[in-house]
């Protein structure tokens, strides 16, 4: 695992540089991230050109992320794995850090490589790094690296305290690089799909890691991993039904925050997925649901207002009866309106909402809800956990025309007590969910697609 003391210490800088290094070397390699973050994932495939998945242990469960875990590695046999941690080590709900990034490497026995934030300190980062090994849940901080270093005489303090008081080598010494500062939102990064240019960003990561840091220690750090006990043999197939329904599933820069495992469960339920660009396609394919993921629709409003054949398209399915799963941008996207930057762009218009933007965050960290009813999609009195981050709700109580799924338990939701909006066969949430905190989602989902689907034979005789 890398990690950091804090937040924006630099540690997506030297995970992108080291995959990107690992990759290049042919060694198969498999990324994870530690929380829900979509936008680092993106990171992850574009510099080790395979999928990154997400480890969550309060939304998932610690069986779920081990199994995850597991399952991914073993189908890359001779793969090395590495785990970009979220926020500082030890950051949590828990107060006994079984959320954490430490919590999360102790349940898989992970050595931790440490990434320092070197500024405005000399002899007393080894108070820090001590201060990391001593708080509970405590892990194997194998090795430190020195990020921001100003000078050779910082670097030298900081080298002689870390390995002097803390027994910590200290395996490499990033300099400070405005060149290696990745371009930051709202929502943290920037997605791929906007950066003006990751490759060069990662190809240059890639090359300070490689001049300052020692790779043949960190490799090392990989074999020395202890290995991970398992209580069953693991299984690495798919397990995939039979394809019965298609279902559609937006994806574009608008609409990309999609967790593999979700695609994957899909898949697996009996699904066949079409990517829908609705950027370039004026109208729906032949399917039977549709997926409408989160994302940056706001960036994207002229683009998405404008494709007037595809508002319509889905307008008509969803009223139809087509079974539609909407998660927070892909809410936006089904609403009346949306306001943004001081325009009101028009939308799908299924859902009889006009949403507004604001300067702070309306919803932002886990949720967790309860359900109110049997529908569709959920059995009545189920309590899930999922996560939300927006900047939007709905303008003058809008959402509560129509019938809601869940009441909030934590969280904000669409008006801080209620969310998942229910019509027709349609869910709109600005929740964000994953299969594995939702096991019978996909079932769930292929099932409605497949009833509509036969209606759809029926009618057309």
């Amino acid at each position: 695992m890398i990690s950091a003391s804090w937040k924006s210490a630099g540690k997506t800088t030297v995970s992108l540089g080291l995959l990107r290094l690992l990759a290049e070397k042919g060694l198969p390699v498999v990324s994870f991230k530690k929380g829900p973050d979509y936008i680092d994932p993106m990171w992850h495939r574009v510099a080790s050109g395979g999928e990154c998945y997400n480890l969550d242990t309060w939304m998932m469960g610690e069986a779920a992320c081990r199994d995850i875990f597991a399952r991914e590695c073993a189908r890359r046999p001779g793969s090395v794995a590495l785990i970009e941690g979220n926020h500082g080590l030890h950051d949590g709900l828990d107060m006994a850090g079984s959320d954490s990034s430490a919590g999360l490497a102790a349940l898989l026995d992970a050595p931790v490589l440490l990434v320092i934030d070197s500024r405005r300190m000399n002899r007393g980062v080894a108070a820090q790094v001590l201060g990391l090994q001593a708080m509970p849940p405590k892990v194997n901080i194998a090795g430190v690296i020195l990020n921001h270093v100003a000078s050779s005489r910082q670097e030298s303090k900081q080298r002689q305290a870390i390995e002097t008081f803390c027994d910590v080598p200290v395996l490499g010494a990033i300099p400070s690089d405005t060149n290696l500062l990745l371009p930051e939102r709202h929502l943290g990064l920037v997605t791929v799909g906007e950066a003006t240019d990751a490759e060069t960003f990662i190809r240059d990561a890639a090359e300070q890691v490689k001049r300052n840091c020692d790779l043949s220690e960190i490799r090392a750090l990989f074999d020395d991993a202890a290995p991970l006990p398992v209580p069953m043999p693991i299984d690495v197939s798919r397990h995939q039904k039979v394809q019965t329904v298609r279902i559609g599933v937006f994806r574009n820069a608008a609409f990309c925050f999609y967790y593999p495992d979700n695609l994957d469960a899909l898949r697996d339920a009996g699904a066949e997925l079409v990517f829908i660009d609705t950027f370039k396609t004026g109208a729906l394919p032949e399917i039977d649901g549709l997926y409408l993921g989160g994302g940056f629709p706001e960036s994207f409003f002229r683009e998405l207002s404008d494709n007037a054949g595809l508002l319509r398209d889905v307008r008509e399915r969803i009223e139809a009866g087509m079974p539609a799963w909407a998660e927070c941008g892909g809410l936006i996207y089904l609403c009346r309106s949306a306001t943004w930057d001081g325009r009101r762009w028009p939308l799908v218009g299924v859902l009889p909402v006009d949403i507004a933007y604001q300067r702070k965050p309306a919803g932002c960290g886990y949720l967790e809800l309860e359900s109110r009813a049997d529908s569709g999609w959920f059995s009545g009195g189920e309590k899930l956990r999922a996560h939300e981050f927006h900047y939007s709700k709905p303008d003058d109580g809008g959402a509560l025309d129509l019938a809601c799924q869940f009441d909030v338990v934590r969280g904000f939701g669409l008006t801080g007590h209620e969310d998942g909006l229910l019509y027709r066969n349609l869910f709109a949430s600005y929740a964000h969910f994953h299969a594995a905190a939702n096991p019978r989602w996909a079932e769930r989902f292929v099932e409605l697609a497949g009833i509509f689907k036969a209606q759809k034979s029926l009618e057309n005789g």
